[in-house]
């Protein structure tokens, strides 16, 4: 075989060669920025969503002054008539019944007071077993907006 031949083909085997090793030790490669996901929000969300209730005018609550009461024990109960920025109702008429297993008590009505407190006075002369939860409803009549019945109170006699 010719020497050039030889040569060439040696000179060409080399860089074949050498080649992998170059790509290797290439030039440093930059970290490629990747593509920002971006939110589509639905221009008919808002359309879907309820609308935020609205503050009633009166609000009321009521309350037992004592939880467990003994079964032939009195007890008050209390409620509070408020508006809308927590100030008290006075001269409103409040209505309570008292929900016994053996049946209903309806307690004597009174009126609310400067804050808007009421109260009444039961007394219990064994009417609900023990460890059975009894209910109060108090209920303000009378009101612009008509009559609000409060959260029950409650207690279980012991």
């Amino acid at each position: 075989m010719n020497n050039k031949i030889v040569h060439s083909l040696f000179f060409w085997l080399a860089i074949l060669a050498l080649l992998p090793g170059l790509a290797a030790c290439g030039a440093p490669t930059v970290n490629a920025a990747q593509p920002q996901l971006v939110a589509t929000i639905n221009p008919n969300f808002q359309a879907n969503i309820s609308p935020i209730p609205t503050m009633p005018p009166y609000r009321c609550g009521a309350w037992s002054s004592n939880n467990a009461p003994g079964s032939f024990s009195t007890t008050l109960i209390y409620a509070r008539l408020i508006t809308h920025d927590a100030s008290g109702v006075s001269g409103i008429a409040a209505s309570a019944t008292v929900h016994f297993q053996s049946g209903d008590l309806n307690l004597a009505q009174t009126t609310s007071d400067a804050g808007g407190y009421v109260s009444f006075t039961l007394a219990l002369h064994g009417q609900q077993p023990a460890r059975v939860p009894a209910t109060v409803d108090v209920t303000f009549a009378g009101l612009p907006t008509g009559s609000v019945s409060c959260t029950p109170a409650f207690f279980t006699p012991r």
